[in-house]
């Protein structure tokens, strides 16, 4: 493809430029799949491929233990905390 240098060939360029973007993701997409996909067939090579898949499993049980408490627990309510305080108080008090 040819470069446009002027006003005259403005619309053959941004239409040069827009099949040049689709291009280069393509080519970009392509690659990474291809990467991805070696990635993949080194792993299936391993021999502890199994011992890799169940510490992987681990991990992501883990995690998701943490996101599950640091978003689904429920905080104590407010005057349970106040009450455990003064009981607290009361205890230190009567010793």
């Amino acid at each position: 493809m040819t470069h446009s240098a002027g006003p005259a060939g403005r619309r053959g360029g941004m239409d040069e430029r827009a099949v040049l973007l689709v291009a280069g993701l393509a080519d970009l997409t392509v690659s990474t799949v291809g990467s991805a996909v070696g990635m993949v067939r080194g792993l299936l090579r391993r021999s502890d491929t199994a011992e890799l898949a169940a510490e992987a499993e681990h991990d992501l049980i883990a995690r998701g233990r943490l996101v599950l408490d640091r978003y689904a627990a429920v905080p104590p309510a407010h005057l349970e905390i106040l009450a455990r305080h003064a009981l607290a108080r009361r205890a230190a008090d009567d010793v």
